[in-house]
């Protein structure tokens, strides 16, 4: 058995909840952990969600993400000095 405390606020929304849904509090909390449970099992981290679309539009060139530096400077190197 599990006791818990909670705040004056979510004491009345949870006894308000209760005599809306003609249940007990006890019921209402164990509906909301077991939702909380079934959301946290079901739940992916951000990298698993985007995995399967990491690289899918890239531009072949492995190399981006060490040279950009070299890449942007050569570019605004273009811009500004080729007038």
């Amino acid at each position: 058995m599990t006791s818990v405390r909670l705040p004056t606020d979510l004491e009345h929304k949870l006894a308000m909840i209760a005599r809306k849904k003609r249940t007990s509090k006890t019921n209402v909390i164990r509906e909301a952990l077991e939702k909380l449970f079934t959301q946290e099992d079901t739940e992916q981290d951000s990298y698993a969600l985007g995995e399967e679309y990491f690289g899918k539009y890239g531009s072949g060139d492995g190399s981006l993400s060490t040279t950009y530096k070299h890449k942007l400077k050569e570019k605004l190197n273009v811009k500004y000095h080729s007038h």
